[in-house]
């Protein structure tokens, strides 16, 4: 048996790469961040209160500063400065999200918060103002509480209320923006905030919550997306695309039983919501699919747990998207060996898929205790997501590389991480990826959901103690703007200083 070790080609692979590459003149390179995290103002002029606030506020100790995003970098106050940031940055496109309860402050739309509805222009108004593409997502975690209460994704009511929302989002803002993303990140969505208590709303439902609330946001997205198709794309002419959490799960070793284990971990984590869009077939990946029946049966339930699609929802679901985004982080590897195994509560997605994972102690790590820098871990991505979804057009809508509060601006290991990155990025170009845009995770530091503010991915340091939330670039955002600017990743390449950066005019 061969062991697969990636990461003794780890220095070959990030210290030498190749020169004279160029990134595409079309390609947008950008940046991204999420409502919660960032806006504040949390119950200002009108908004209604998010599944987050309602964690925050009444169980402070499941963040692990015990903090909130009640003001966090309060970009509704700041969204000027953000976008002069953008400009700083020589940005082509930035990525946000929306917050559902700003828009509707109850989750249904007889009652349009139309403060909300302005904030939102506004910031899409200043940013087309300097030709910067806004890239929207309807939905990035912070359901409306007055839906939560009602069952959430679990309901299957959820499709319908989530297509009511898009109506009146296409309907305000589709005549301007034409990037459209429907949910971030459905993995951890469902299986976080449904089937665990890592992401609110901490439902914790073990055995059905991750596969239930699939189910239900998937043909949520399918119903805005004709909706959009059929609405609004005649008359607005934009895309409408989904992303989608890709970290690698390659196989520890050639074994074909590591092979098997590495295709399950790759289903359990992303599949389930990939492969009802993306694939012919449509629906729940077969081999997840039928262990879980087989689990299921095992443990006494009259079904199995993850529910059926009708041949009416396989065809609803199948093809309703424009483009897939991927958010890429990491990498580890699989096995079936007993050894790599961790506990799991059963029954569960995890103790379903029942596979080990490894990661190589000489990959670099972050601040975030999850996120190392893995060689090749993009391309690997990209490359398969091209041979198994026929080449769909991608843009990776995050990555990015965590720091503490403490490490300031001078995050040479950030740099190290971008430049490893986008040198896979431009492998993948190479291989024939369909690839169109790149996001870097994130602008600004932000609330980083259940570590509080311990974790900064920020290009841009936010003094949280000052009133005005002060945003100062970091070297890495001095290294990024060059490689925009450029198109051109140069190893050696050292920013002016701070003094002498910024633009003229800006």
């Amino acid at each position: 048996m061969r062991l697969i070790v990636l990461s003794v080609l780890f220095a070959s692979c990030y210290a030498h790469p190749k020169h004279g590459r160029k990134f595409p003149d079309d390609f947008l390179f950008g940046t991204a961040t999420a409502s919660y995290q960032v806006e504040g103002a949390w119950n200002a002029d009108g908004k209604g209160e998010n599944i987050w606030d309602h964690m925050t506020h009444t169980m402070p100790e499941v963040i692990a500063d015990q903090s909130n995003g009640d003001e966090a970098a309060d970009s509704y106050h700041n969204y000027k400065r953000d976008v002069e940031i953008m400009r700083e940055l020589g940005l082509d496109a930035y990525r946000f999200s929306l917050s559902w309860s700003r828009i509707l402050p109850n989750g249904q739309a007889n009652i349009v918060n139309q403060a909300g509805v302005d904030y939102y222009n506004n910031f899409i108004n200043e940013m087309l103002k300097y030709n910067i593409t806004p890239l929207v997502t309807l939905y990035h975690w912070d359901l409306p509480q007055k839906l939560q209460d009602l069952g959430g994704f679990v309901s299957p009511l959820f499709p319908e209320w989530f297509e009511d929302y898009a109506r009146v989002v296409f309907e305000n803002f589709g005549d301007r923006v034409k990037h459209w993303i429907t949910f971030n990140e459905p993995r951890e969505i469902c299986y976080e905030g449904y089937g665990s208590i890592t992401k609110a709303p901490r439902l914790n439902a073990t055995d059905v919550g991750t596969y239930l609330c699939a189910k239900q946001l998937v043909i949520a997205n399918a119903r805005a997306y004709h909706l959009y198709d059929k609405e609004f794309r005649p008359i607005q002419n934009g895309k409408c695309g989904i992303t989608i959490s890709v970290n690698w799960f390659g196989p520890l070793t050639d074994s074909e039983e590591d092979q098997s284990a590495a295709e399950i971990k790759r289903q359990a984590e992303w599949g389930i919501y990939a492969e009802p869009i993306f694939s012919e077939q449509g629906g729940f990946p077969k081999e997840l699919s039928e262990i879980v029946e087989r689990n299921s049966k095992e443990q006494g339930y009259p079904r199995s747990r993850m529910p059926e699609f009708t041949d009416e929802e396989r065809d609803l679901v199948r093809g309703s998207t424009d483009f897939f985004g991927v958010n890429h982080y990491t990498a580890s590897l699989v096995s079936a060996n007993e050894e790599y195994k961790e506990w799991h509560p059963t029954p569960s997605l995890l103790s379903d898929a029942d596979v080990g994972g490894y990661v190589p102690p000489e990959w670099p790590k972050s601040a975030s205790k999850w996120l190392k820098l893995a060689p090749n871990s993009i391309y690997n991505v990209l490359t398969h997501l091209k041979s198994k979804y026929n080449n769909p057009i991608l843009y990776i809508t995050e990555n990015g590389w965590s720091t503490t509060p403490e490490s300031g601006l001078e995050d040479e290991d950030r740099i190290t991480y971008y430049r490893a990155a986008l040198n896979s990025v431009l492998d993948a170009l190479e291989a024939g990826v369909n690839l169109k845009g790149y996001m870097a995770w994130s602008l600004i530091d932000n609330f980083e959901w259940m570590e509080g503010y311990l974790e900064r991915f920020g290009l841009y340091q936010v003094d949280f103690e000052s009133p005005e939330k002060t945003r100062t670039p970091r070297k890495s955002a001095f290294i990024y703007k060059e490689i925009i600017r450029s198109r051109v990743i140069e190893p050696n390449y050292e920013p002016p200083s701070r003094t002498m950066w910024i633009d003229e005019g800006h």
